[in-house]
């Protein structure tokens, strides 16, 4: 049976690129997997003819002869062939199938692309997380905090290399430097971090005693945080680059400050706006006057209730709420009036408030209202 057109296996042109011809291979290669196709019989064929076609075209060389002579090119001893001609051994699929084992198991084996399966850089150090917490005054303000954070550092004696002074690390005997060993399995090359040097591809055969290798050392530090106006619970901030110092010289991580707000004992936030619960005697919310309120800077504000005034009558002050975090607007401030009632009453104010009770008669609209309403859905309950 006549082979078929390279290309043609492929599904590109003759004039496709490296890059297509890999794109074109790895698409290939994932739709026609014997595992995903275990009811067609003549998938794994398929299969070993894909592999075939981009064993061939993906080498320039190889690529140039079957461009101008075609499958002769390889016959009749002129040469250039796929290693074991065209029925590939094992050792030929594994190293062109590796090419799309990243693609369909990278992310179950945890392995960094990138690089062909060259060794992984030092490996970054973690980030941290710091719960900070504040007072409402504070968020309002903006304030400069002192934390002291437990974390690592880079080892001094060893500058972060792990290694006594002078000494270098050496290409790791395992995995010959590369960071990661190959096993096969079947048709799968299963691709792993090497275990003796941790994926960097070096080992260390002089340790520094100060951090014993790992060229970083546990230390608190001590760091000066400024927290901007206006920020709430749940606000994030970043501190680049001062988290845990990375193996062996790796990048460093990051910082987080999570912040919290605490409660306050006058106000309650609701995003920009604050609000402030005032209670106010019968006489005042009857009458009406001035009372006076504190504000989240520290001031006062006089504030006028009407007469006739109820609880949870709401009276807004502009502008006396929380600041923007980005910007220079702040929130309202809302004052909601709770009408007391007085206790402990001698007989004297007794005998007015029920004297006051009687002259009331027309003066309570609502109560008026209520049993009205009352007194008729009685009356319908009896008929």
């Amino acid at each position: 049976m006549a082979k078929r057109d390279y290309y043609e296996v492929l599904g590109v042109g003759k004039g496709a690129s490296a890059e297509e011809l890999k794109k074109a291979y790895r698409t290939k290669a994932k739709e026609l997997h014997p595992d995903r196709n275990a009811d067609k019989p003549d998938a794994e064929a398929q299969f070993k003819e894909v592999n075939e076609a981009y064993e061939m075209l993906k080498d320039p060389e190889k690529k140039a002869a079957y461009d101008r002579f075609g499958h002769a090119a390889f016959e009749g001893g002129m040469g250039g062939g796929p290693r074991g001609g065209a029925g590939a051994g094992h050792g030929d699929f594994a190293s062109a199938f590796s090419d799309v084992f990243d693609d369909l198991f990278g992310d179950f084996m945890g392995g960094q692309r990138g690089g062909g399966g060259g060794r992984q850089r030092a490996a970054r150090g973690s980030d941290l997380r710091y719960n900070l917490r504040i007072s409402l005054g504070e968020a309002y303000t903006g304030i400069q905090k002192t934390i002291n954070v437990p974390t690592s550092v880079a080892c001094s004696a060893c500058h972060g290399t792990g290694a006594e002074s002078g000494a270098e690390p050496t290409g790791c005997p395992t995995c010959s430097g590369m960071g990661k060993v190959r096993a096969q399995q079947g048709f799968f090359t299963v691709e792993r971090t090497c275990p003796t040097c941790g994926g960097l591809g070096q080992i260390i055969k002089n340790p520094c005693a100060a951090c014993g290798g790992a060229g970083r050392v546990e230390k608190e530090r001590t760091l000066n945080v400024n927290i901007p106006a206006g920020v709430e619970t749940g606000t994030r901030i970043r501190l680049a680059g001062e988290g845990e110092a990375g193996l062996r010289g790796g990048p460093t991580g990051d910082l987080y400050i999570f912040i919290e707000v605490a409660e306050h004992p006058i106000f309650q936030r609701e995003g920009m706006n604050l609000s402030c619960l005032v209670p106010v005697s019968v006489s005042t919310a009857a009458l009406g006057g001035d009372i006076e309120v504190p504000t989240i800077d520290g001031g006062r504000s006089r504030v006028k209730i009407p007469a006739g005034s109820q609880t949870g009558k709401q009276m807004r002050l502009r502008g006396k709420g929380m600041p923007s975090l980005r910007g220079a607007s702040h929130g309202d401030m809302f004052i909601e009036l709770t009408v007391e009632t007085p206790v402990n009453l001698t007989s004297k104010q007794k005998e007015l408030l029920r004297e006051f009770e009687k002259l009331s008669e027309h003066n309570n609209p609502e109560s008026s209202d209520f049993f009205s309403k009352v007194k008729s859905f009685w009356d319908g309950m009896k008929s």
